[in-house]
Formats: structure tokens, sequence, C-alpha cells
């Protein structure tokens, strides 16, 4: 039988239909137009920028996986790929700020919350009325979610909910310490049959007796523009029409969004990696020595084409895992944690690459990748480090060898 072929041109991996295309050139404007002039200034003021904030709900970005009928513009994982990408491009500090909201938050709700759940939240931080987060990380307790202290009783018609989060991306809006609207919080809620902490779910919203702000962190290496904070939640009350489906099953549904969001994590990743190469590139083609321009030396010649391949790879892999995932049901904790253990040191060596090649003028805020620079290290850390996807990748593919063939 013969095979038909099919033309070398008509695919694009990274904008495989219309739309996926039209929603990076509308990206890419607003960044140009909106959010470049104002990323330097306020990462240096470790200001996150509301007002511009709201405009994503305008474009549509922050409901962006969520269903129409919530005010979302129910677009695919590879369209959440595609903002992250764009945005952090010119601002990742910013773009953090947006994955806290669009990802951890209001997918999660999307995704696991009661009708009413979503009919009474999701049309507020769809249009950005409100802003969301979401509280799992503790003072003490970072990679191994389950070791949680966090509690939630139920008591006297309500939960009572008890403990710290810290690291919270949203956690705070303002120098004043203001809570983010909606806090999607994690708890302990007892064990499950085997002994193990049974985890809970909880929406809690900026104005709930026993729930305030710690402190808001500063002095970030990067990710400045946008607000990192410790929640407090001291005897803290939750009707219980706010539990999330039921208690203790939680587990389940924590790990199926952390997929997506290590998706989002790897696109700022790449965003910062195609920014530093494009800056590196023109650079090296205008900047002379010894007669002539820097890109004919063999030592910049490197830093250019192993970044173009690093970037490429990382971008390959990101966007065959995005096309192949579902939003609501995730289900590639392999390569979602594959994508980001890759990506997440590209975007960091990149920018370092680029830092080399402008020399002085690279290590100054004027040329951007110092800035790049600084916050790519972040996504080595958030959203499971490093060694967590090696655990996890090495844990499933002991179970599961037959991925290999």
């Amino acid at each position: 039988m013969e095979e038909t072929q099919v033309p070398l041109k008509s695919f694009d991996l990274f904008n495989p239909t219309d739309t996926h295309k039209m929603l990076r050139e509308t990206i890419r404007d607003f960044v140009k137009a909106e959010i470049e002039p104002q990323a330097e200034e306020n990462d240096r003021k470790e200001f996150f920028n509301i007002q511009l904030f709201k405009k994503l709900g305008e474009l549509g970005l922050l409901g962006i996986t969520v269903n129409e009928e919530f005010g979302g513009a129910g677009m695919d994982v590879l369209s959440a790929v595609i903002a992250h990408e764009e945005i952090s491009k010119s601002d990742p500090g910013f773009c953090l700020a947006y994955l806290a909201h669009a990802l951890l938050c209001v997918n999660n709700l999307s995704i696991n919350g009661s009708q009413a759940q979503k009919s009474k939240y999701l049309p507020k931080l769809c249009t950005g009325e409100w802003i969301g987060a979401m509280a799992m990380s503790e003072p003490a307790v970072g990679t191994d979610v389950v070791g949680m202290k966090t509690t939630a009783k139920k008591q006297d018609g309500k939960f009572i909910l008890n403990g710290r989060k810290m690291w919270i991306t949203n956690g705070a809006v303002d120098d004043k310490g203001t809570p983010g609207d909606l806090i999607w919080v994690y708890a302990r809620t007892g064990e499950d049959k085997r002994g193990r902490p049974a985890i809970s779910t909880f929406i809690v919203e900026n104005g709930f007796k026993g729930f305030s702000v710690g402190q808001k962190i500063r002095g970030k290496t990067g990710m400045r523009a946008s607000t990192t904070a410790e929640l407090v939640f001291d005897n803290c009350e939750v009707p219980l029409e706010n539990l999330v489906g039921n208690e203790g099953d939680s587990i389940g549904h924590m790990m199926r969004n952390l997929e997506i969001e290590r998706i989002g994590l790897a696109a700022m990743s790449t965003g910062i990696a195609l920014r530093s190469l494009e800056i590196m590139n023109r650079y090296a083609g205008v900047r002379e020595a010894f007669g002539s321009p820097l890109n004919r030396f063999g030592q910049i010649q490197q830093h250019i084409a192993e970044s173009y391949a690093k970037t490429t790879a990382a971008r390959t892999y990101l966007y065959n895992t995005a096309r192949l995932m579902d939003v609501s049901e995730g289900g590639n904790r392999i390569d979602s944690d594959g994508v980001k253990l890759f990506a997440a040191p590209v975007g960091k060596d990149v920018a370092d690459r680029a830092i080399q090649v402008l020399g002085g003028y690279g290590y100054v805020s004027e040329y951007v990748v110092e800035r790049l620079w600084r916050d790519a290290k972040l996504l080595e850390i958030g959203g499971g480090t490093l060694e967590a996807h090696q655990k996890n990748i090495t844990n499933d593919l002991s179970k599961n060898p037959e991925v290999l063939n």
C-alpha cells in the first residue's frame, strides 16, 4: 500500500492551528505594547502591576482553559503554553503571577470544583475582578506535600483551618499585605484507611475570619514583579460548602493539576531562552572586536549555536507534550516532569550565555538578560525541584518500563 507523504511545511508544531497562531500574535502585540514598557521598573520596585493583570482578563487569558459557560476562553493546554512563553519573553515575574492565578487556582477550580463553586467564583476570576492563588507549600514542607501540617477540622457547622503556608505567589497582592481574593488551600483532615495523611481542599476568601497575611517576602533573587507571601490560618472559619469534593480525596487532583503547572513553568523557561537567544544573536551581529563582528569568533558561535539547539529541543519536547495533554484529565506525569526537568535549566543556561556574549552590557538591566537570568533560577525550584522530577521520573520508569519501547 502506497503511503501518502505529508508535505514538510504542512504542520507547525508551535502553531498547529490558525487559532493558536492568532493567539500568539495577539499576545505578542499586547506584550510589546503593555508588558515590556513596565517590566524593568516593576522588577526593580518589586511591584505587582494589578491594573495590567486585569487587562489579561480582557484578552480572555485569565481563564484560558476554563469552559466558556463560566466566562473562560475554553482553550487547550497548548494555548496555555503559548501564553506563558510569550509573556515570559518580556516579564517572567509578571507571568508567574499569571500562572499562579490561571493554572494553579482557576484551572484547578474549573476542573475540580462543584457546579455551585464554579458558578460563584470563576466569572470573577476570569475577568480579573478577583485574583487567585494556590497554597500548598509550608515553612517546613515543600516537595514532601503529604507532610503538610495545616489542618482542617469540622466544628459547629463549619471547617476550622489552622496552619501556615509559605512562598505563595499572589498570596498578597500589594505592599500593604492585602491577601489575594481567593486562595485554593490544601490541608490535612485526618488519615486514610492505611494511616496516611488525608489531604482535603478548601476555597478561602479574603475576609474569612482567621485568615491573614503573615509576611510579604521581599529580596527575592528574581521573579520580583510577582508578590510572594506567607499566609496564616488561625482558627480560620470556612463554610462547609467551600470544601472541594470530599474530605481526603485531594491527592489525586492535586497531582493532576501539578502536571499543567509544570508545563506552564517549562513554557516560561523556553520564553526566557528565546528572548535571551534573540538578544545574544542580534548583539553578536553588530558588536565588533578586532575588526570583525563577534559572531565570526568560534567562542561566540558556540554560545549561539548551542543555545539555539537546546532551546529548540526544549520547545519541541514541550509542545509535543502539551499537544497530547488533556486539560481536564492530565495523565502524563512522566513527561510533565521530564519537560520541566529539561527545559528549566535551558532558560537559565541560555540567559547565562547571553550575559557572557554581551559582556559588561549583559550584566546591567538595560539589556534585559540579567533580569531573565535571575528570573530563570526559580524555575529550577518552584513547581517541583529538579531533584523531585528526577525522583518521579525514575519511579515511573521502574513501574512502567514499557514507555521506553
